[in-house]
């Protein structure tokens, strides 16, 4: 099966094939031989090419077990491999002008594959051209008119003939019969063929020969010869001698612009003094330049519009015409045309310059833009008045003829406006009126002419106290009107100072975010609230700032245990009140006081009996702290009375102190004196200091030993009683120090009245010695078990009177 692929009309795709195919057959096997040959065109079909396999060196076994078949790609079948034979066939019939045209040499390339091992053959068929084509011409004959006034000399261009073959079988030369008035100039030209003139030899005349026949013979150089003829008719014309004339050198005429085609102008008119064919004219127009596009002119001598006429691109024509007879002669005219202008053109708007942006603070009159407004047409038509449509800060105003600068009118604000769109109107005087319009975009940009703002005028926040340093507490947060960097707020604290502290101390604020955050851990107890200003500052430049007052509330928590200052608690002597057991119900033994240094509900206080040698005497006020008899003494009741006291106070979750209080019941002091020892064996006193005491009341015989124990143990009491009352608020720096000696006027749960005494006792009991003031309503005791005591009591006043009068006398 042969493909044929010819050399020039092979496509780039099937040769990239071709190439493709052959470099695979060359990694695969090996290119063993070419061969190659020629052959004439139009050979029969069937007819014998050559033994490829003799001429290969091939056996016909090869080719057959080597499935021996003919490659050519896509091109088309011409011949065909007999692998019985071992020959190339012709399979169709090749005409070589339809296969390569004018293209020398022409070939037929294909390959042989064989397979088993795989070889490759190329095999190349030169197609040679036989004088198989006539030399022919386009028409079977020409024409002329030749005047019998035309010169010697005077040349007329042939026509060429073509033969598809080429070499000696191609056209050769050409001959023209007869020769009596005509001879044939041929030239070459630079693709190789000739070009054909017939020249005139001899001058005409059409009264003895009105009518010429002449052939034309191209002629090839093929074996045999070839050949194609033309015959060429030549008519011989009058001579003219009479050209036409016009009847005006210029014609004039009035057109309006965008008149229909077809509008008709004018009419002009040429006569000519010959006779017959002669004196026939016919009219043209012999403008080369757009004018001949727009007019026509007929035989009669009318002119037309054929085109668009627009005034403005031209306000005038001139027309050149001609007026031409038969024989060539002519004659030429002038008509000029005026164009009358019509209101078809809208005023151009026309940008020179433009700000897209100016900024907020530009003053009033600031150009923004400048334009140039053109209108094409003429008269009233062309003349244009410019407006700004909407209702906005600028204006239009005209600097010069067709110039236009539009202005600012007032002061722009960018927070009110960020930008504008100015819509420019401009419209002619015609009629009607024509107008156009352009929108300019123009933003404003920002000036910082704006203070930050804050939310609020103030701002005020709370914290409970023993709060993590670095708490966020709030935020406060102001805006700023401008745009951008103008707008962008930073958070500063301003420079104060609490209690003689600076505030960044206490606090700080995110200067981006305006977070406030506590640098410090706070006690309401110390400080209870503090205000500084923070400042808000935008980043403009100059930046431009404001402030704003900040309080800060801190919040009580039960961080404080309630404080008990009466009864006073020593370690060192034994605190009694003395109850004497007259007492009715509801008799008031003594009042615990106690203070939290906390506020609100986490210092509100309630009192209650914890523990009791008898809760059924005794009874806590809950609100006040008093301690009051619920029944009446009896004589069975114990002289010692040990209460323990809770205060706790009202917090979540709550605090708690208890304090314990020595009761004797008694009416008479030695009653009080014999139960003594029994308070000092109290387990809740030091082991130590009870065995002083029950030694110094077995020892107590000896006055010399008690005397100075006495005086030592009066100094030491006053002494400690002085620092506890002294020294133990240092660790409350905020509790009000109460001496023992006090009244609460305000009724705030303190006691009413304080009870003095001092007595000094010896083994001789006339020096013993007693002072007291006068109680109200209650008493405290207190035994000291150094030899000092302080006793307050009125029920015991008496008794106390008669012990010791004799001592005091």
């Amino acid at each position: 099966m042969f493909f044929f692929v010819s050399q020039r009309k092979m496509s780039d795709r099937t040769m990239a094939r071709q190439v493709l195919l052959f470099m695979c057959l060359l990694s695969l096997g090996s290119v063993r031989g070419q061969v190659s040959y020629s052959i004439p065109e139009e050979m029969p079909k069937g007819s014998l090419v050559g033994n490829i396999a003799q001429d290969l060196g091939l056996d016909l076994k090869r080719l057959k077990s080597g499935k021996a078949r003919i490659y050519t790609g896509d091109s088309a079948e011409y011949i065909e491999l007999n692998k019985e034979r071992g020959v190339l066939l012709i399979r169709e019939r090749i005409d070589r002008e339809a296969l390569c045209g004018q293209t020398t040499p022409c070939a037929l390339h294909f390959q042989i594959t064989l397979e088993n091992p795989i070889e490759l053959f190329r095999v190349t068929v030169e197609i040679t051209d036989t004088n198989d084509n006539a030399p022919s011409f386009k028409n079977n004959e020409k024409r002329f008119e030749i005047s019998e006034s035309a010169v010697v000399g005077s040349k007329f261009v042939l026509e060429k003939a073509i033969d598809a073959d080429i070499g000696i079988n191609g056209l050769q030369r050409y001959s023209l019969t007869p020769t009596d008035h005509f001879n044939l100039k041929l030239d070459s030209q630079i693709d190789g063929t000739k070009k054909v003139e017939m020249v005139l030899q001899k001058p005409l005349d059409r009264e003895k020969q009105e009518n010429m026949s002449l052939l034309l013979t191209a002629i090839d150089g093929g074996e045999p010869q070839m050949s194609g003829t033309v015959q060429i008719h030549v008519t011989v014309l009058d001579a003219n001698d009479n050209a036409p004339v016009f009847t005006k050198p210029v014609y004039k005429a009035i057109i309006t612009e965008n008149s229909a085609k077809g509008s008709s102008l004018t009419r002009v008119s040429a006569s000519d003094a010959d006779k017959g064919p002669n004196g026939h004219v016919s009219y043209m127009i012999s403008n080369t330049d757009a004018v001949s596009e727009m007019f026509s002119i007929n035989e009669n001598g009318d002119v037309f519009l054929i085109g668009q006429i627009d005034y403005e691109k031209g306000t005038n024509y001139q027309i050149d015409i001609e007026a031409i007879d038969n024989g060539g002669l002519s004659d030429s005219s002038k008509i000029v045309v005026d164009v009358i202008d019509i209101n078809d053109n809208s005023p151009t708007i026309n940008i020179i310059s433009l700000s897209t942006s100016i900024p907020e603070n530009s003053p009033p009159s600031t150009i923004i833009a400048m334009m140039s407004i053109n209108d094409r047409d003429s008269g009233e038509n062309g003349q244009v008045s410019c407006l700004i449509a909407d209702n906005i800060p600028y204006a239009i105003k005209s600097t010069a003829s067709g110039f236009y600068s539009i202005v600012t009118e007032s002061n722009l604000d960018r927070e009110r406006e960020t930008g504008y769109n100015i819509s420019v109107i401009c419209a002619d005087e015609g009629s009607p009126s024509l107008s156009s319009s352009v929108t300019l975009s123009l933003k404003i940009s920002d000036v910082n002419d704006n203070a930050p703002v804050f939310e609020r005028s103030s701002y005020e926040a709370s914290i409970p106290e023993n709060n993590t340093p670095g708490l966020s507490i709030f935020t406060v947060r102001a805006r700023d009107a401008d745009w951008n960097q103008n707008a962008r707020v930073s958070y500063i604290l301003e420079d104060s100072s609490i209690n003689g502290v600076p505030v960044s101390s206490y606090v700080s604020v995110s200067a981006d975010s305006g977070v406030i955050h506590a640098v410090r851990s706070f006690d309401y107890e110390q400080i209870k609230d503090f205000q500084f200003r923070v400042i808000a500052q935008d980043g403009g430049s100059p930046p431009l700032s404001s402030n704003v007052s900040v309080k800060i509330i801190i919040q009580d928590q039960n961080d404080n245990a309630p404080q008990v200052l009466y009864p006073v608690q020593t370690g060192g002597s034994v605190v009694a009140e003395m109850v004497p057991r007259s007492a009715d119900v509801g008799y008031l033994v003594s009042k615990v006081v106690a203070v939290d240094v906390d506020s609100g509900q986490n210092a509100w206080l309630s009192y209650k009996l914890q523990k009791a040698t008898d809760r059924a005497l005794f009874e806590v006020g809950v609100q006040n702290g008093e301690i009051r008899t619920v029944r009446q003494v009896t004589d069975k009741d114990a002289v010692k009375q040990k209460l323990t006291v809770v205060v706790e106070d009202n917090g979540q979750p709550s605090r708690s102190a208890t304090v314990n209080i020595n009761v004797a019941v008694a009416d008479s002091f030695p009653e009080v004196l014999s139960e003594f020892t029994d308070f000092t064996h109290d387990k809740d006193y030091n082991d130590n200091l009870t065995f002083y005491l029950v030694l110094a009341l077995a020892v107590v015989s000896f006055l010399f030993i008690v005397s100075i124990i006495a005086i030592m143990s009066v100094k030491c009491y006053r002494w400690r009683r002085e620092r506890m009352f002294y020294k133990s608020g240092a660790n409350l720096p905020v509790i009000p120090y109460y001496p023992p000696l006090y009244a609460d006027v305000g009724g705030t749960g303190t006691l009413q009245h304080v009870y003095n005494y001092e007595v000094c006792r010896t083994t001789d009991s006339r020096k013993s010695d007693l002072k007291y003031a006068r109680p109200s309503s209650e008493s405290i005791i207190s035994f000291d078990t150094s030899g000092t005591h302080t006793l307050t009591h009125d029920a015991l006043s008496a008794a106390v009177g008669q012990r010791v009068g004799g001592l005091k006398e």
